[in-house]
């Protein structure tokens, strides 16, 4: 089907294949749409921008619903949204849905989420009712979406302990990197970060992807992969492995 990506302030990056930059943080949010289902990557900041998130993905495809959640890795920006989506199957790292589902990490994002200016309520509201996936990736693992396939590889620890791209195949392949990449400022390493090995998991991603890639940043403008061997080197400067 033909998608005018523009009309929901979406950006195309092939047939079939968009994202948006969320404001408040410039998280990215990208939308893979097959014959027969629906895939979206990560679900943004708060079950309102959940809900907006869907609103938009169902106008761009005639009413079509997300089926299925790949979620980048587990920081408040990325996943507080997914409640929205329900019926979805919901993808993570190995690890991700222990983790979501304990009452600790629920606080956590929320304590994130409001310490980054996120309103207390909403925040509140968004943990309670999180979703945690029920299918976990540990190495790779391919979804039919109908007439077109996508890979989820499981390419962490990096950014956190649970980080997950997806590959879009295609005249141009499209690579979904979460926050492994960020083009509007330097990547963001806290205390869930595995700095030593964040470079290995990008030199898996520049091979997931080749050269021609677009590489989606979790944050900023779509890189190539000349950007993504840049901040590779540079994290590498970064956490030297002792």
């Amino acid at each position: 089907m033909r998608i005018d990506w523009t009309a929901q302030g979406w950006e195309r990056l092939a047939d079939g294949v968009g994202r948006r930059r969320l404001p408040g943080w410039d998280a990215t949010t990208g939308l893979v749409v097959g014959d027969k289902a629906v895939l979206l990557y990560d679900t943004g900041s708060s079950l309102a921008e959940g809900a907006a998130i869907r609103a938009q993905t169902e106008a761009l495809t005639g009413g079509r619903r997300v089926t299925h959640i790949a979620l980048g890795h587990p920081h408040f920006d990325h996943v507080l949204g997914t409640a929205a989506f329900a019926g979805a199957e919901v993808f993570g790292a190995v690890g991700t849905e222990e983790l979501l589902a304990s009452a600790r990490t629920r606080e956590e994002l929320y304590e994130d989420a409001v310490r980054q200016g996120a309103g207390e309520r909403a925040s509140a509201e968004a943990a309670e009712a999180l979703v945690a996936p029920r299918h976990a990736v540990t190495g790779e693992r391919t979804l039919d979406l109908g007439g077109r396939q996508v890979l989820l590889a499981n390419l962490g620890p990096a950014h956190t302990g649970h980080d997950l791209a997806v590959l879009v195949p295609g005249e141009r392949e499209v690579v979904f990197c979460g926050d492994l990449v960020e083009e509007s400022g330097e990547p963001q390493a806290g205390p869930d970060a595995v700095g030593a090995r964040w470079p290995d998991a990008l030199d898996r991603l520049l091979a997931l992807g080749g050269e021609d890639a677009l590489y989606v940043p979790g944050h900023g403008a779509v890189v190539d992969a000349a950007f993504v061997r840049r901040q590779r080197d540079e994290l590498a400067r970064r956490f030297p492995v002792s």
